[in-house]
């Protein structure tokens, strides 16, 4: 999981996001006043994916004054507005992303995690895609057979909202810390057509 350290003035997100991009993206400048996709890109780490690219650019800012992130949108090309507005995201507490959620939408979820390492407490399938031959099929397996799951619950209440996060990635402490993803389907068993309920497949953690 990719941790961000949120930008802590308008100055410095300007510094580090209008960079000019990778070697080879030849007509994009640093410093000349835009920031664009290939330089967004460059600090996130991300070769594609605007809606990943989003999301770190909204984890970046979130510490920012409102006049502060007004100008660093200011300087956006229109190519990354028009993704900000197809790929907007949630920030929630544990109990309003139960509550509000959206399915496929971004969504910055602050609470503390407890970590989940038992099948037995624990039960919920997710879907993943399986090539066969050169066609591609999907699986309902458990989610943690696949992913390192937290519960993750806010001061304000006692409801819990799912996490899940790459195996390779630590387990966290008992603290308030900030995780962004993408909202996710979750079954609740093993039948397609079963109900579900939502998780956020985290893949940035905020680091102050």
């Amino acid at each position: 999981m990719k941790k961000i350290v949120p930008y802590k003035t308008a100055k410095k997100a300007l510094t580090s996001l209008d960079n000019g991009g990778r070697f080879y993206n030849l007509i994009t400048k640093a410093n000349d006043g835009k920031i664009n996709s290939a330089e967004l890109s460059r600090v996130a780490g991300l070769v594609s994916g605007k809606q990943k690219m989003i999301l770190f650019l909204e984890m970046s800012l979130s510490e920012l004054s409102s006049d502060s992130r007004k100008v660093i949108l200011s300087t956006l090309t229109s190519v990354i507005k028009n993704a900000i507005y197809k790929y907007p995201t949630q920030h929630l507490t544990p109990s309003e992303a139960v509550q509000t959620g959206v399915l496929s939408h971004n969504a910055i979820i602050t609470g503390i995690p407890t970590y989940v390492d038992s099948k037995s407490d624990f039960n919920g399938f997710i879907m993943i895609p399986i090539m066969v031959g050169k066609v591609t099929t999907f699986m309902m397996v458990p989610i943690i057979d696949e992913y390192e799951i937290n519960e993750v619950k806010d001061q304000k209440s006692s409801e819990t909202f799912l996490i899940a996060y790459t195996k390779s990635s630590k387990k966290f402490s008992p603290k308030m810390m900030t995780f962004g993803g993408i909202l996710k389907e979750l079954k609740e068993n093993e039948n397609e057509d079963s109900s579900f309920n939502i998780y956020l497949k985290a893949v940035t953690q905020l680091y102050v």
